[in-house]
């Protein structure tokens, strides 16, 4: 046996040691919060070194308003920087802010075509010094999509794909195959109503429609607030909604 065969299996067991630290990063999930959610998740919580879909509904397949809310919250919660890529320079970043994604904690990177945002995205994410690397994409194919989940799982980086068309017929687009871990689907509903003059907190439908080793689900809840949270819809709003709230003023 060599003499520096004591120095070889020493470096072995380093080099053993960072590959199942990765992987332990990688396994690791982050939790909604939401008991009703997580449960539907495997291991409680959206895994943290892969990539995760989330598209509007409706009028949402366009405008990716509640999309968007609904990442920059998840992102938020990651409690790192983040990394935004985009080619629609539209996003308002006070209303990231009230999804808890704070400007001071995310980078925007504005670029031509979706082919540099893919391009970015696998870099940041492969870089390992941001906790969250988003993009919003049209089309996202399934080697791209294995690309991007392949470089999340190396640093632990959460990869989000917020899915926009400029056209509802493109939305079809979602119907695809990927190599994401969850697919959402986030559509806009009435507000929670007030007992006085205002508008009250956003309400979405929240559609898990895949989840790799777990089951689909849907709910209804209150948008993000200003940590990044979701709370499901309480039946109270629901009863005022439908004149419950007049009812009890009335009694």
């Amino acid at each position: 046996m060599s003499t520096h065969s004591p120095v070889v299996l020493s470096q072995l067991r380093q080099r053993i040691e960072t590959i199942e630290n990765i992987g332990a990063r990688a396994r690791s999930v982050l939790p909604f919060g939401v008991p009703e959610i997580d449960a539907k998740l495997p291991k409680g919580g959206l895994t943290i070194g892969a990539l995760h879909e989330i598209a509007g509904g409706a009028n949402g397949a366009v405008d990716g308003s509640a999309a968007i809310s609904f990442a920059a919250g998840i992102a938020a919660r990651t409690g790192g920087n983040v990394l935004w890529c985009y080619t629609q320079p539209d996003l308002f970043a006070p209303a990231l802010a009230n999804s808890g994604l704070t400007e001071d904690r995310v980078v925007f990177f504005e670029v031509r075509d979706e082919s540099a945002i893919l391009g970015a995205c696998e870099e940041a994410l492969r870089h390992g010094g941001l906790t969250a690397v988003v993009g919003e994409l049209a089309g996202l194919s399934r080697v791209a999509s294995q690309r991007l989940n392949a470089a999340a799982e190396v640093t632990g980086t959460m990869a989000l794909a917020v899915r926009r068309w400029r056209r509802h017929v493109d939305a079809r687009d979602f119907g695809h195959p990927t190599a994401a871990f969850t697919r959402w689907r986030i559509t806009e509903l009435n507000s929670s109503p007030l007992p006085v003059r205002g508008v009250g907190r956003s309400r979405w439908q929240v559609e898990l429609m895949r989840c790799r080793g777990g089951d689909s689900a849907d709910f209804e809840v209150e948008a993000c607030d200003a940590d990044g949270r979701l709370s499901l819809g309480h039946h109270e709003a629901a009863d005022m909604s439908s004149g419950g709230w007049e009812r009890r003023a009335a009694s």
